[in-house]
C-alpha cells in the first residue's frame, strides 16, 4: 500500500489537486480543463499514488488555497512541503517566490540577483516552469522584466496566471493584443 495520496477540490478558478505523502504536500495542479485531465496530469506525476480523503492537515491547505483563489489573502507559507528531490536551486527559487505576498509580484530578474545575479534570470524560469506547488509556491506572482506577465506553464497560460493575479488585486503591466 502506498503512502503517497491525491485529492481533487473545486476552487473559482476550477478543479484543482493535491497530492502529499508523510513529509507534506509534494504537489499541487492547476486546473487542467476536465477532471479526466487533471487525474491523468496526477497519475503522470504522482504515479504511486492513491485518491484519498485528505488528512486534516491537507485539508486545512487546501481550504486555504480555495479561500486564496476566492480573493482572501493568505501567503500560504506555513504550509508545510516536501521537496524531496527537488534541486538545491529551484528549492532556493521556491523559497524566495514563497516570501511574495498575495498581491505583490517580483521579477525573474529580482529573483536571480537573489541567488547570485541577473544572469540566472533564465534558470529561475525555468525552475518556476517545474514547479510542483503552484499556488504554494506562488510562481504565478513572478513577472518578466518590466513587470509584463511573462509566461506560464500552467493550463490557459498567462490567462489564468492574470485571472489569479487580478483575484489577488496585484498591478501587471499588461498590454491587451490580437492575441489574449
Amino acid at each position: 500500500m502506498t503512502d503517497q495520496h491525491f485529492a481533487l477540490f473545486d476552487t473559482e478558478i476550477g478543479l484543482c489537486a493535491i497530492a502529499w505523502g508523510p513529509r507534506g504536500i509534494n504537489g499541487t495542479q492547476l486546473p487542467m480543463g476536465g477532471e479526466q485531465k487533471i487525474r491523468t496530469r496526477i497519475s503522470q506525476r504522482h504515479a504511486d499514488a492513491s485518491e484519498a480523503e485528505p488528512t486534516p492537515e491537507v485539508q486545512h491547505a487546501i481550504d486555504r488555497i480555495v479561500k486564496l483563489l476566492a480573493g482572501e489573502h493568505d501567503d500560504l507559507t506555513d504550509i508545510p512541503l516536501d521537496l524531496d528531490g527537488v534541486p538545491e536551486f529551484n528549492r532556493g527559487v521556491y523559497e524566495i517566490a514563497r516570501a511574495i505576498p498575495p498581491g505583490k509580484t517580483m521579477t525573474y530578474g529580482d529573483i536571480a540577483k537573489r541567488l547570485g545575479g541577473v544572469q540566472l534570470s533564465r534558470d529561475v524560469g525555468q525552475a518556476l516552469g517545474h514547479n510542483p506547488c503552484p499556488i504554494v509556491v506562488p510562481c504565478h506572482r513572478v513577472l518578466a522584466a518590466g513587470n509584463k506577465p511573462g509566461g506560464f506553464s500552467a493550463n490557459g497560460g498567462v490567462v489564468t496566471k492574470l485571472k489569479m493575479l487580478e483575484i489577488e488585486g496585484a498591478l501587471v503591466n499588461h498590454t491587451p493584443s490580437l492575441f489574449d
